[in-house]
């Protein structure tokens, strides 16, 4: 460890570290329906961008984008051109590049075609079969509302048949359902039409470098997982704070809220890594399954543990913010929630009597994801006769964003003839660590679709396990007309949400924190 605390790669024998991987993924032709929404604008095209750059996409990779507006390959391909442009621009965006470079973008838009189709229409989607032969992925890049019906047609237009070699996949956005009874339907559904190994439903949270690093930390780390356990660990916060606000999607947010949004699918992917057992290995199977039993051990939410919150007017970081209910598309009266805190308790022998507290939010105080590992205090009647009454907290915070890294407090010695003890800090930075590229997440999960390693997506029964925990709170807010507790812009959210940390006599970590 250099002396400012950071981990240098170069200290690490280079024979230790194991090469990426480098495997050519497959020939395929990827299917997007929705071409022309902002989920293939923002986030599948750079990351196929980035998949093109890093010379991972066979040669006969090909794109087909879909959509029921009129339009061309050549029409197509300059939308997302521009939209590539606009990356240069804004710093502060999830892909930045100083430059797009031409041969990459070249190479991947020489691959793009467009084709104008209703896929709530059959006839329409079996003209695809002379465009998609071979292996083929099907990318719902639409509102969740269309999943069934577009995976029903595709069965019924001869699509989604696989043959010996031949593989025929589909990749399913969030949300998975709004609730326990439709996420079942949902999958119901599907399953009637596809295998399990077929269906890839994907969180972008699980692309993230750092979510994956949990793992590294945990199980290729000796000194960590002999303290992941009851016996050392107090409590563990896992948040994901904005400081945005709706930002004109008040239409698509008032059915949805918070807890919907964020909590089944981003913040329980954050808890499994976290909280599962050690699998036997990392095939796809064996770790999903070990997020099942995780899940299948957590006690469904009591409303008590459960406060959900609305922002009201305020300032962000100075900027001026109007109340969620002054947003477009919501209703004056909405009682949707924009901020949520849980307390879970999970009944297996490892994390017996260890809450688990999970938040998030929108414009709030700051903009952080990170869970922190709050340890259990050291004696210290050894320190009784000196200045030291209490010993600064040790804890391990895992970095998600915007820092990505991991940060362990401690304590050490003030210099000096005393034993007066401080709170201090070691960090790793991925930036200082590693040479990091601009990228969305979707890297490595399109990737991994394409060779087939459903490692980092959610099984039916991950996702029913997870609804089936937060289901209680979902019908214990339907029945309060109260309404969520209203928190100003800016802040860190409801009070509400620190009496829950407060009965237990602990506290939230600050949210504006320097990390």
């Amino acid at each position: 460890m250099n002396p400012a605390g950071q981990v240098s790669p170069t200290e690490v024998p280079s024979e230790t570290i194991a090469p990426p991987a480098t495997r050519l993924a497959p020939p395929c032709t990827l299917v997007i329906f929705g071409a022309h929404g902002d989920l293939t604008k923002r986030l599948l095209t750079p990351a196929l961008y980035n998949l093109t750059g890093g010379g991972l996409l066979d040669k006969d990779f090909t794109v087909i984008g879909v959509d029921r507006l009129d339009g061309s390959d050549e029409s197509w391909r300059q939308e997302l051109g521009q939209t590539m442009q606009e990356f240069t621009k804004d710093p502060n965006a999830e892909f930045y590049t100083p430059e797009i470079n031409q041969g990459w973008w070249s190479d991947l838009s020489g691959r793009m075609h467009y084709t104008k189709a209703d896929f709530t229409d059959v006839g329409q989607l079996e003209a695809l079969k002379q465009q998609v032969q071979g292996n083929a992925i099907f990318y719902l890049a639409v509102a969740s509302r269309f999943f069934a019906t577009v995976v029903e047609n595709l069965g019924k237009a001869g699509l989604t048949q696989q043959s010996e070699g031949v593989f025929r996949r589909v990749v399913v956005e969030k949300p998975f359902g709004a609730d326990l009874e439709s996420s079942r339907a949902l999958n119901a559904r599907l399953l009637a039409v596809l295998d399990e190994s077929q269906i890839y439903r994907i969180d972008h949270f699980l692309g993230k470098e750092t979510v994956q690093n949990i793992l590294a930390l945990r199980f290729g780390n000796g000194i960590f997982e002999p303290l992941w356990r009851s016996q050392f660990i107090d409590h563990v916060q896992i948040t994901a704070a904005e400081t945005v606000g709706v930002e004109g999607r008040g239409a698509f947010y008032e059915p949805t809220g918070a807890l919907r949004d964020m909590i089944p699918n981003h913040l329980f992917q954050l808890l499994a890594m976290v909280a599962m057992e050690p699998p036997n290995s990392f095939s796809a199977e064996t770790v999903r399954t070990a997020k099942e039993q995780l899940f299948e051990a957590i006690r469904p939410v009591a409303p008590e543990n459960a406060v959900r919150g609305q922002y009201a007017a305020g300032t962000v970081q100075g900027r001026a913010v109007k109340a969620y209910r002054d947003s477009p598309g919501v209703a004056a009266d909405s009682v949707t929630e924009t901020y949520v805190a849980l307390k879970l308790e999970i009944e297996n022998w490892r994390w017996q009597g260890v809450p688990f507290y999970m938040r998030t939010g929108k414009s709030m105080t700051g903009r952080l994801t990170e869970v922190v590992v709050h340890f259990k205090q050291a004696p210290f009647a050894m320190f009784a006769d000196t200045p030291v009454d209490r010993l600064a907290p040790n804890n391990l915070t895992l970095n998600i964003q915007p820092t990505q890294g991991l940060t362990m407090g401690i304590s050490a010695k003030i210099p000096g003839p005393k034993m007066d003890l401080a709170g201090v800090e070691m960090r790793f930075r991925y930036e200082d660590a590693f040479k990091l590229t601009p990228n969305v997440g979707y890297e490595t999960l399109l990737y991994d679709c394409l060779t087939g390693d459903a490692t980092l997506f959610q099984r039916a029964d991950n996702i029913e396990a997870a609804w089936r925990v937060v289901d209680p709170a979902l019908r214990a807010w339907e029945a309060d007309k109260a309404g969520p507790e209203l928190y100003a812009a800016g802040s860190a959210g409801p009070s509400g949400a620190d009496a829950l940390l407060e009965r237990d006599g602990r506290a939230w970590m600050k949210l504006d924190r320097a990390t």
